[in-house]
Order: C-alpha cells, then structure tokens, then sequence
C-alpha cells in the first residue's frame, strides 16, 4: 500500500462546490445545516432499501422526529434517541423497531434518531427536544452503536467519512449525497485533565463553502490530533506527539512511532478515547435524566463486524464501557448477548445468519442497517427489559 498521511486524508474529505450547492439547495436535500447538531433530517426517499426498493422518510414538521404511525393520536411518553439504527435507516415509516414497539405496547414512541449522529449528538438532540413541553417524554432511550463513541471526538465527521468513501463518485450534483458537518463534540482537555464540550466551527449555513477544495479543507483540520489519530489507524503516517500526552493520560500503553504496530495500537487509542468520552457523557446525562424526572435506558447495538468477532471469538471492543455501565449501575440493554443466544437457535454459518438481519449499504448510508426483519427482530428482543422499566405497564401487559 503507497504512503499516505493528513493530507491525502482531508484531501479525500474536502467538499465540492457542487456538492455544497446541493446540501443549501432548500427545495431537494435531504438534510438541513445546524450549528450544533451539524445537520438536521428532510423528508425525502433513497433507492437504499432491502432488494433495491424506494424507502420513505418523513419527519414531522414540529420536533423533526420521523413520521409516528401506530397511536399517533395518542399522548406519547416514549422518546428515542441516536444514530441511524435508531432512526431506522433503509427501512421505511411504519416499519423501524419503534413502530413495532408502538404496536405492540399500543402506545407511540417517537423517533428522534439522525443518521450519523454520535452519543453527544444525540444528548445535544435530546436536550433541545426535551426543553419543550410538546415533546418531552418521562422514558427515554439512547440507542448506542458501534461507531457512536468516536463520533463524539469529531469536529466533523466527514473527516472520516471522506476517507472510507474516497472511491466514490464525488463532485458532481448527482454524485455521493454528503454529510458529516462540523458540529458540536467533545475532546479531552490535557491542561484542565478533563473532557470539555466545543461547540461547531460553523454558525450559518454559508459557512459551508469555507470547506469547498483541498487546499482550505486542510488548512482548517491540519492540526487536528483526531485526524491524525484516525490517520494513524488507517495505516497513515501523522504527528503522534499529542497524542502519546493523551495516551498517557488515559493509562493506555500505546507505540504510535513502530510503523508494524502503530495502525493497531492508534486503533486501541481510538476506541478508549471514544468510550472514555461516552462514559463522561452518561454520567452528564443520567444526572440530567434524574433532575427532570426521568427515566433513561442505554440500548447497546452492533455492525455486522462487531457481531461476527463477538459470535467467532467471545470477544468485543466496547468491554470497558460495559464494565462501567455495571459498576454506575446505569440500566442498558445489551445485544451481542442476546445475538448470541438467538444465533445458537439456528444451524447457519454467521454470515448466513446475519444476512437475515441486514441489509447492504447504499444510497447516503456510509453502514449498512437492520432490515424489516432485523428491525421487527431488533424490537421484539428487547421488549421484556422495556416492559420491565415503563412504569405504568403498557396497555398490552397490563
């Protein structure tokens, strides 16, 4: 593999004019600028669902959560949060695990869940929300997936993106949908010894064109220890100065200077500052949480990768994240367990096994996602540890 480094990073990442043209253009993206949240979600359809069909978003125009359609009229006090397993990407309205849930109980949950977003995206999304009387609910979910702790360290997660999509078509108008806008995030503060909330770069929507071409994209996140954290766990060479402090810090024994090992302990690196800061997040949230007399749950969700090391091997990169949700005592649910006991139940290979659950990535989808089925899966396993935490009962177990 050729030698690479920041700049072959951000150069894959750096935006074209037309690209940006596309996302302000009002009447037809599929996603609106926000400053703290990066982008919010329009209505719109992809060609990215199961066998190549058409899939339906729409979001309601008060709360911008995805179109309720079992109990709509009926008050909710179920609210859920994350990334694009929690907003049902590649599966339409009526059929992501909330609306199965919402069936079944015979009472709405709202869908607050936003392609791309991190755990502190999502916590952003749900104190905004929650601020308002129309909306706020007494039970709340936080969907957490596998990619969702580094999401939280990013300025901007195109950054990243950019660099897993460099081999698609990109500058024209009707190329790769882009995403991934600066917004707000969190990073580990060596001077003060402790994580700090930032807030995006951007104030305005026009903002955007300052990332128009290579030459100014890098000249923005050159200096940027996460990319060149991410750089480094790519195979790349980049300045590992800071980040030996961090490693440091954190009491994490790492080699970023040996090119034979350096992609893996960078990777090492990766993780434990992402987790480190997801756990920073849940104690602010829980506090939160019981301050406003509410009820929160964490959902624990995986990438086909994660699953398949987990079924093969036993073993999983977010332990340490598990082991301090067990020792704060904070409820979760956790799926690479209960994937494991429903795989046992079949006589299939892994793969065969997880083709049932989800579907290829396409269209905008950087991952590919549960779908009907996994979906209708997703929701059923998880429905004795939600009866168990709603209070009253829903209706159906009463």
């Amino acid at each position: 593999m050729s030698t690479f480094g920041v700049r072959e990073v951000l150069d894959a990442a750096a935006y074209h004019e037309a690209e940006i043209d596309k996302a302000l253009d009002s009447g037809n993206a599929f996603l609106t600028f926000d400053p703290v949240l990066g982008y919010t979600l329009n209505n719109y359809t992809f060609r990215d669902g199961m066998r190549k069909t058409l899939c339906e978003y729409t979001f309601e125009e008060h709360g911008n959560h995805r179109q309720v359609m079992n109990y709509a009229d009926t008050p909710c006090r179920i609210n859920t949060y994350g990334d694009s397993y929690t907003q049902g990407a590649q599966v339409n309205n009526g059929e992501t695990w909330q609306e199965v849930l919402a069936a079944h109980f015979r009472e709405p949950i709202r869908n607050f869940g936003v392609g791309g977003y991190g755990v502190y995206q999502a916590y952003r999304k749900a104190i905004q929300t929650e601020a308002d009387e129309t909306l706020s609910a007494d039970h709340i979910i936080l969907n957490i997936w596998d990619d969702d702790y580094m999401r939280n360290i990013d300025a901007a997660r195109w950054n990243r993106v950019g660099w897993m999509c460099r081999d698609l078509p990109r500058g024209k108008k009707e190329s790769y949908p882009v995403h991934g806008f600066p917004w707000a995030h969190i990073r580990y503060d060596l001077d003060k010894g402790e994580f700090v909330e930032l807030e995006g770069m951007l104030t305005e929507a026009e903002g955007l064109r300052k990332l128009v071409g290579k030459d100014e994209y890098y000249e923005i996140f050159k200096d940027d220890h996460v990319v060149h954290l991410y750089t480094l766990r790519e195979g790349g060479e980049a300045p590992v100065d800071y980040l030996e402090k961090l490693a440091e810090a954190f009491g994490i024994e790492v080699d970023l200077r040996n090119p034979e090992t350096r992609a893996a302990d960078a990777r090492k690196l990766h993780y434990a500052y992402g987790i480190k800061s997801t756990e920073y997040l849940m104690d602010k949230m829980h506090k939160w949480a019981a301050e406003n007399n509410k009820k929160l749950i964490i959902i624990l969700s995986y990438d086909v990768p994660t699953v398949m090391e987990y079924l093969e091997q036993g073993t999983r990169f977010d332990q340490a994240f598990v082991e301090f949700l067990d020792k704060r005592n904070y409820p979760y649910i956790d799926f690479l367990p209960k994937t494991k006991a429903d795989y046992q139940s079949f006589n299939l290979s892994i793969e065969k096994y997880l083709e049932r659950f989800y579907i290829e990535r396409a269209g905008a989808q950087v991952f590919g996602h549960y779908n009907p089925y996994g979906n209708f899966w997703f929701a059923h396993a998880m429905r004795d540890e939600l009866v168990e935490w709603l209070s009253p009962k829903p209706l159906s177990h009463q």
